[in-house]
């Protein structure tokens, strides 16, 4: 965060004349935003940008997993929501702005970190060793978190009978132990296909993580939509909801097309389209299993209640 918070300042400071630049070049104001109009190269690299955008924005959900574990939800998820909200406006919003009138875009391209670049142009010392120290920290952080949400999915899902009862033991901490496990040997075992067939299998997990990233939040803006409609069908006062999403309906139906737009877009990319080949799949068989498990579940309620009346 105060990696971020200095290059938005003195990316700022640079872009605005305020710091010289290394090679003496004057500053650019937003000429480099301005030069080429509004979107020179179409509205379709965007759309098939998108989905990689989402899954930068993943972890936001985590605020859902966590509340479940918090003493005080009802103060403590509404300040956790407005904050992350405010997070990525400032340093995703700012930082691409910033990078933008720094970086002409026909210089811009993953050879260099864009990061990097800037902090070189502006002077400042050991830029790319900083990045790195800051990006290997990032990495391990959002590893933990998906370590964490991992396997507390894993141990809901197990508590409500859709996978097996193993993953629902829980250490004298409260600690699902086993769930942490198997993801921590299914993270690993991803991780090595980034060295044993980086152009293959890795591309292929990475599209298919994007598209799971996507999924999950169709998933969340129906939930949302379907749950307040219901709720206030029951009769239930909206008061009772002590965090209402503003903008409801819209908020919703908006982030679902969002969403959906983004799924279109991996039919463009033939790098990425495989996600829509295996993920679309995947989802059908998870929703297919919970149906069954539903089911069998409902059956086994109904059989125990038989032998009880009996």
């Amino acid at each position: 965060m105060i990696t971020i918070l200095a290059f938005i300042v003195l990316g700022g400071a640079a872009m605005f004349g305020l710091i010289p630049m290394k090679d003496g070049t004057p500053a650019p104001f937003l000429s480099n935003l301005t030069s080429s109009g509004w979107l020179p190269n179409g509205t379709l690299p965007i759309l098939m940008t998108m989905v990689a955008v989402n899954f930068a924005f993943s972890g936001t959900e985590l605020i859902g997993i966590a509340a479940g574990e918090t003493e005080n939800p009802e103060k403590v998820v509404p300040w956790a929501i407005r904050t992350t909200v405010i997070r990525l406006m400032v340093f995703f919003i700012g930082t691409v702005f910033i990078l933008a009138a720094l970086i002409p875009m026909e210089q811009a391209g993953i050879v260099k970190s864009p990061f990097v670049l800037v902090f070189e142009r502006i002077g400042v010392p050991y830029a790319a060793d900083i990045f790195n120290f800051v990006i290997l920290t990032a990495i391990l952080s959002a590893a933990n978190s998906g370590l964490y949400a991992s396997g507390r999915m894993l141990w809901s899902l197990a508590n409500q009978r859709t996978m097996p009862a193993y993953f629902s033991r829980v250490n004298a901490r409260g600690i699902p132990m086993n769930a942490l496990t198997f993801s921590m040997l299914g993270g690993v075992l991803a991780l090595l296909t980034s060295v044993i067939a980086p152009d293959t299998v890795f591309v292929a997990l990475s599209a298919i993580s994007g598209f799971a990233v996507v999924a999950v939040w169709l998933s969340i803006c129906a939930a949302h939509y379907v749950f307040r409609r219901r709720y206030l069908r029951s009769g239930q006062p909206i008061e009772g909801l002590k965090y209402r999403a503003p903008g409801y309906p819209l908020t919703p139906i908006v982030g679902f097309a969002l969403c959906l737009l983004a799924c279109i877009g991996l039919a463009f990319d033939p790098e990425q389209r495989v996600a829509l080949y295996c993920g679309l799949p995947f989802v059908a068989i998870c929703y297919l299993a919970y149906y069954l498990t539903r089911r069998s579940g409902q059956k086994h309620l109904l059989n125990t209640g038989e032998e009880h009346v009996g």
